[in-house]
């Protein structure tokens, strides 16, 4: 938005500050709570796909990654609305030998609902073939999350530069599927990302998004 805004003005007066976290969603609950409101077996790696389902967000790319993960360690939580017919997504899943792993809720998700999916997730994965930023990225910071994302418009630098997730050079099967993998065969990622996720909601907080706005008000 900054560079558009000095495509108009070249010499105008600005700032760049992140939008806030989301956080109205709740605390966020025992994990062995969640999975058992969504009918989750416990003890298994839990990757979540969250949000609206359209052709962009590329739940086919990550639907066909997780057919190639080893073992039947994996579930694969999708919860949300599909924008248009879910008919193609679904024959990927009829394909995959691991289908029964696949849990859907295929619904718009209430906010009173959030915190079930997010509470038993492991790792979040944004598979998006293009995308400016994410308002799924802050509900994922809120509940620290960490996530996997493809290295589309912002995403990289709010994700992948803040140590809050990996990122995905190339937006195929075969990428997000060696980035899944590598975040859960570390003894030490995740924990990074949950620690780095920390210090973002810090610096993500409204308080903060508040002070830096009127500071720049004062500078003018």
């Amino acid at each position: 938005v900054s560079k558009d805004l000095l495509k108009l003005k070249s010499d105008a007066d600005y700032t760049v500050i992140q939008h806030p976290l989301y956080s109205h969603f709740g605390e966020k609950m025992e994990r062995s709570k969640a999975e058992e409101l969504l009918g989750l077996e416990k003890g298994m790696k839990n990757i979540l796909f969250f949000g609206l389902i359209r052709t962009y967000k590329g739940l086919d790319i990550l639907l066909e990654a997780f057919g190639m993960l080893p073992g039947d360690g994996y579930q694969l939580i999708i919860a949300g609305e599909p924008y248009g017919s879910f008919d193609k997504y679904q024959a990927i899943i009829d394909s995959l030998p691991g289908k029964d792993r696949i849990h859907m809720s295929l619904k718009y998700i209430k906010d009173s609902e959030v915190k079930d999916y997010f509470s038993a997730a492991d790792l979040a994965v944004l598979p998006y073939r293009s995308a400016t930023q994410s308002g799924i990225s802050s509900v994922a910071y809120h509940f620290e999350v960490p996530m996997v994302v493809t290295d589309v418009g912002g995403l990289r630098e709010t994700i992948g530069d803040r140590g809050t997730g990996l990122v995905s050079p190339e937006c195929t099967p075969e990428a997000i599927c060696k980035e899944i993998l590598r975040f859960f065969c570390s003894p030490t990622i995740k924990q990074e990302c949950i620690n780095n996720i920390r210090l973002e909601k810090d610096r993500l907080s409204w308080e903060t998004f508040a002070r830096n706005l009127t500071d720049f008000i004062g500078q003018l």
